[in-house]
């Protein structure tokens, strides 16, 4: 079978890939080695063309993990898309997103980073369209545009660092927040990683993407495209002036906070872990702006292992439900797919900051590094009521998903008899549960130790019990209709729609230009310009040809005719 051949090779050259990645970040954490490898492509008259790779620990164990997921997301795709008769062509896409992934992560040189960048960029596309049918190119076509912000500020970074010699980015970030010249060069890469990891106001294509194959969802969403953003903010954020990090701040903790509100007001079963995608990727945003790169890069690693095994067992629900989105239609689960349901558990824990889990180790020391920083309360006050929301819409979604009552008309019959999906997930939820742990121990030279009072020690403990009592108990059909809560409508149809940013950032942007467009195509091509212009030109021409041919003809009174009034002329003349 070619279809099985091709996955399960990928599956094993990738797992082999990522073995290798994590012995070698091992051996370069403990003797804190760095190497620079330099490839001279062309050498003329002087001018030289030479790729440059970066490794360090950071990239190699960076490269290890997106190895290690999508080759479990191969292997789940291998069932999960058995329908299709194009696997093979999904598998290479796939391929293909993660070699743009690598050789992004592995490039210290801003152009080699642009080549891998708009590499994602333009797979992600292909992707997200692959089923082919009008919602899909809409999401496509807004996530190419809202990207191509990115790719277009990338661009002038790169036209900007011509005045400085070389675009290895990696030997200027010690002297970029010095310099006024080199503050534009920061502002335009904080733009592009904006763009790419979706903050305010890029977030409408996130959700949007979810019209792409959950495999690819599971890819994207974890490990992949969106945090291609936060992991080039985590390689400049040496070089970040103070009112750059304050702006990022803003935005990230708003972008957190919006995104939470939006996801306890969602039905889409993947939009909702789209959502708390863009919650964490915030999260990510405003620890590196407080100037912690390093806990940023921790809870990147821990949110790729539990997000992607909660896509997983998302698709697997969606699969065994017959392509039933609407988390309306579900309900005990727990029952029909027991091993599931285990795996969306530990991964929805490990989401909410369970103590223990992956999760846990990054979100908690990042709470607790918040409470420890010189920030305002409002700053404060969001942060932690979006782990509360975080946790408030996990529970909601176990509610309708994993208890209650099954809405849906049992016609087909729910089961877990594949292997290789399972597989798959069984992998990954051991990481969910030990990785946290492991990463922590292997990260960090020493241990951090954080002296807090006890109720600030404490506190993300009792919001997390309080989103979990708000979750369990406030999205009850029963309750919202007791406390009248349809009398605020209007304020959930505001929440739920992202603040209307898909409005505002699709219809609205491009609302006036192709209006003008269409006015000057009725109004000029199609109007006074068609018939005055070319339309005019071939009736002009058309009856000039008429008469000549008329004049041609060889009849003897149009000769007669044209004698006549040429004698009428000559005496008139004279």
């Amino acid at each position: 079978m070619l279809y099985l051949s091709l996955c399960f090779i990928s599956f094993f050259l990738l797992m082999f890939f990522s073995l290798l990645n994590f012995v070698f970040s091992m051996y370069f954490i403990m003797n804190d080695l760095i190497y620079f490898i330099e490839w001279e492509i062309v050498n003329l008259n002087s001018s030289s063309i030479v790729m440059t790779l970066l490794l360090d620990w950071m990239s190699l164990l960076f490269m290890s993990f997106v190895s290690l997921i999508s080759s479990l997301v191969i292997l789940y795709s291998e069932d999960y898309m058995s329908g299709d008769i194009t696997l093979n062509r999904f598998i290479f896409l796939v391929l293909m997103f993660v070699l743009s992934m690598i050789f992004l992560i592995i490039s210290p040189n801003l152009i080699s980073i642009l080549l891998g960048w708009d590499g994602l960029g333009l797979v992600s596309y292909c992707l997200v369209i692959y089923y082919q049918n009008v919602k899909s190119y809409n999401a496509g076509m807004l996530t190419a545009l809202s990207n191509r912000v990115g790719d277009v500020a990338l661009l002038m970074a790169i036209a900007w660092m011509l005045n400085f010699g070389s675009w290895n980015y990696i030997y200027y970030l010690d002297c970029m927040m010095n310099k006024y010249e080199l503050c534009l060069i920061s502002f335009l890469v904080v733009l592009a990683g904006m763009t790419k990891s979706a903050q305010i106001p890029f977030s409408a294509w996130l959700p949007a993407a979810m019209a792409a194959p959950t495999p690819v969802s599971a890819l994207v969403h974890s490990s992949t495209l969106v945090t291609a953003g936060v992991y080039l903010l985590i390689r400049f954020s040496k070089a970040f002036p103070n009112w750059l990090l304050s702006f990022l701040l803003v935005v990230s903790v708003l972008t957190m906070f919006m995104s939470g509100l939006g996801a306890n007001f969602e039905y889409d079963l993947k939009k909702i872990i789209a959502l708390s995608t863009l919650s964490q990727l915030g999260l990510m945003m405003s620890i590196l702006s407080l100037g912690f790169a390093d806990l940023a890069f921790f809870h990147l690693l821990t949110h790729a292992l539990f997000k992607a095994l909660l896509f997983m067992c998302a698709g697997m629900v969606i699969h065994n439900v017959k392509n039933f989105q609407d988390i309306r239609f579900m309900g005990n689960l727990s029952m029909f797919m027991p091993l599931t349901s285990t795996c969306f558990m530990v991964s929805n824990f490990a989401l909410c900051g369970m103590p223990f889990l992956a999760g846990f180790y990054s979100k908690d020391m990042i709470l607790e590094v918040v409470s420890l920083s010189n920030l305002n309360m409002f700053m404060y006050f969001l942060y932690f009521f979006s782990t509360g929301l975080t946790v408030c819409y996990s529970f909601r979604l176990f509610y309708y998903v994993l208890w209650g009552d099954f809405n849906l008309i049992p016609m087909f019959k729910l089961s877990e008899e594949s292997w290789m999906m399972m597989f798959g997930m069984m992998g990954l939820m051991i990481f969910a549960v030990f990785g946290g742990s492991m990463l922590n121990w292997m990260i960090f030279y020493s241990p951090y130790f954080i002296c807090l009072p006890f109720m600030m020690k404490m506190m993300p403990i009792f919001v997390s019990l309080i989103g979990l009592w708000l979750g369990s108990i406030l999205f009850k059909y029963s309750l919202n209709y007791y406390f009248n809560f349809f009398k605020y409508y209007s304020m959930i149809i505001f929440s739920g729609s992202m603040w209307f940013m898909p409005l505002i950032f699709t219809k609205g942007v491009s609302y006036m230009p192709l209006t003008i467009g269409l006015r000057s195509i009725k109004n000029i091509d199609l109007g006074w310009s068609e018939f005055f212009g070319a339309q005019n030109l071939y009736y002009v021409m058309m009856k000039l040809g008429s008469l000549n041919q008329w004049f041609q003809t060889n009849e003897l009174k149009s000769y007669l005719i044209i004698f006549l009034i040429s004698i009428i002329l000559i005496l008139l003349i004279i």
